[in-house]
C-alpha cells in the first residue's frame, strides 16, 4: 500500500491560517530558537563525554550512556507527532524545550551512570520532538522560491551553533556545575524567539510509514549509507568528547577536537552536493567514503591526537562524514515517487538511528576491550563497508542517469523526516519511480 499523508488539524485557537508576508522573516524568529538549542547542545554533548571520563563511568558504560540519547531521538520522533496533533505547535515546543533545559541541569545534581542514562534517554526525545516541531513549521513557511534557502539555513543554524556550543566548554571547569547551567540556560533562551513569535502555528500533515523492508528493497544504496553514516557520526558526535578525554587532551584541545568534524561538515557540504549534481550520485558517495576511511585510518595509525595535524584530520573526515547524510537523502530522492517522499524520508531516519545507537554502544565495549584508538578504528569499519557496498553496487547494477537526478540538498545530521518537504524537486522527478527504474536493472 502506498504512502498517503494524513492530515490531523491543530486544536482551535492554535492553528493559523495561510501565512503572510515574507515567510523568510517569520522564519528567523524558528531558526533563532533552534540556534539555542543546538547551542546548549552542543555544549551538554562534549561536557557530558568529558565529564563521564573524568568520573571514571568505565569506556564501555560511559559509552552506552552517550549512545542511548540516539535510541531516544528514535523514540521522540514518533511520539511527538501524536502531541503536534492534539495541542498544537508552540505547546510543544515550550514543553519540550523545558523539560530540556531541567534535565540539563538534573545532569550536574545526581553523577552516576544509571541516572545519566535515563536522562540520556529523555534528552534525546525531547530534541527528537524539538526538531520536528521546527522543521514541520518550516516546512509551512516554504514556498517553492525560498525551500532551498530556508533548508541551507537551517542546516547552517544547527551545524554552526554545535560547534559554537562545543567551545563553551572552555568557559569553566567541567568538573563543576557552572557548565550545566549554562546550557540549560541556552536550551531555556530557544523558547523566547518561538514564543514571541509573529508567525502562525501550522496544521500537521503526517506521512503514513513505508514499511523499512521496502525501502531497502527499493533504494538499499540509500539505506546501507543511511545506516553506516549513523554509526560513523554516533561515534564521532557521541563519543568525539569521551575519547579525547581518555587520551588525556586539555579543554582546549577537547572542544577543538570535537568541533572540527562540525565546522568540516560546513565547509564540505556545498561542494560535495555540487559534485554529486554532475556526475553518478554513487561515485561521490563512493569518493567521499573512501577520503573519510583514509583520515581516519591515518590518523588512528600514525597521528596523535590533538595536535594541529589530527585537527585538520578530523576536519577533513568530518567534512567528509557527514554530507553522506545528505547523498543518503538524494539518493532516496532520486528513487521514490513525489507521495512516498515522506514516508520514505521517516524510514530512512529510522535507518540512520538504528546506526547512531548501534554504533557508539559497539565502539565503546571495542575500545574497552583494545585500546582507546579504537575509536579511529570503528569509524574506518563503518566507511570501510560503505565504499565495499558501493563497488558491489557499481558491478551488478546499473546507476541512474546523471540528467534523471534530482538535486543535491545539504541535509541536516539528525533531521527528521518532517524536514522532507524542503527538499527542492523539479517537475522532471515529479513522474513516479516506477516508470523508470534503471537502477534496479541488473548489468547485462
Amino acid at each position: 500500500m502506498d504512502a498517503s499523508a494524513v492530515v490531523r488539524p491543530e486544536p482551535e485557537g492554535i492553528q493559523g491560517g495561510p501565512l503572510k508576508g515574507n515567510s523568510l522573516v517569520l522564519a528567523r524568529a524558528l531558526l533563532c530558537g533552534v540556534g539555542f538549542l543546538m547551542m546548549g547542545r552542543g555544549l551538554q554533548n562534549v561536557l557530558l563525554g568529558v565529564r563521564a571520563e573524568y568520573e571514571n563511568f568505565g569506556t564501555a558504560v560511559g559509552s552506552f550512556v552517550l549512545a542511548i540519547y540516539y535510541l531516544g531521538f528514535l523514540v521522540g520522533t514518533k511520539v511527538t507527532l501524536h502531541f503536534l496533533g492534539t495541542v498544537g505547535h508552540i505547546r510543544v515546543f515550550a514543553a519540550l524545550s523545558s523539560v530540556t533545559s531541567a534535565t540539563a541541569l538534573v545532569f550536574a545534581v545526581w553523577v552516576d551512570p544509571a541516572t545519566w542514562t535515563i536522562l540520556q534517554f529523555i534528552t534525546g526525545a525531547c530534541v527528537a520532538g524539538l526538531s520536528v516541531t521546527s522543521e514541520s513549521w518550516l516546512n509551512d513557511m516554504s514556498t517553492n522560491e525560498n525551500r532551498g534557502r530556508l533548508l541551507a539555513m537551517y542546516m547552517l543554524v544547527m551545524m554552526g551553533s554545535i560547534s559554537l556550543g562545543q567551545l563553551l566548554l572552555n568557559l569553566s571547569n567541567p568538573l563543576g556545575f557552572e557548565l550545566f547551567v549554562l546550557a540549560s540556560a541556552l536550551i531555556s533562551l530557544a523558547l523566547v524567539p518561538v514564543a514571541l513569535s509573529a508567525s502562525r502555528a501550522p496544521a500537521l500533515t503526517v506521512a503514513e510509514p513505508m514499511p523499512m523492508r521496502r525501502l531497502f528493497s527499493q533504494v538499499p544504496l540509500a539505506v546501507v549509507t543511511s545506516s553506516l553514516c549513523g554509526a560513523a557520526l554516533g561515534v564521532m558526535w557521541g563519543l568525539g568528547a569521551f575519547y579525547a578525554a581518555t587520551e588525556g587532551l586539555p579543554v582546549s584541545r577537547i572542544t577543538l577536537f570535537t568541533a572540527a568534524p562540525v565546522v568540516g561538515c560546513v565547509a564540505f557540504q556545498w561542494p560535495v552536493g555540487l559534485l554529486s549534481d554532475r556526475v553518478q550520485r554513487r561515485h561521490v558517495v563512493f569518493g567521499v567514503a573512501a577520503i573519510a576511511s583514509a583520515m581516519v585510518a591515518i590518523h588512528g595509525l600514525f597521528i596523535e591526537p590533538g595536535t594541529p595535524l589530527s585537527l585538520l584530520l578530523m576536519f577533513v573526515a568530518g567534512g567528509m562524514a557527514y554530507p553522506l547524510y545528505s547523498l543518503a537523502i538524494a539518493l532516496m530522492a532520486d528513487s521514490v515517487s513525489i507521495p512516498q517522499l515522506n514516508s520514505a524520508s521517516a524510514s530512512l531516519v529510522r535507518f540512520y538511528g538504528i546506526g547512531s545507537v548501534v554504533g557508539p554502544s559497539a565502539a565503546g565495549v571495542v575500545m574497552a576491550i583494545t585500546e582507546p584508538k579504537a575509536f579511529y578504528y570503528c569509524l574506518l569499519v563503518s566507511f570501510g563497508l560503505i565504499v565495499v557496498y558501493v563497488i558491489y553496487r557499481m558491478i551488478f547494477y546499473d546507476a541512474l542517469p546523471v540528467e534523471e537526478q534530482g538535486k543535491f540538498v545539504a541535509w541536516p545530521a539528525r533531521a527528521s523526516a518532517m524536514a522532507a518537504n524542503l527538499l527542492s524537486r523539479t517537475s522532471a522527478r515529479a513522474k513516479s519511480w516506477s516508470e523508470h527504474s534503471p537502477v534496479r536493472r541488473r548489468r547485462k
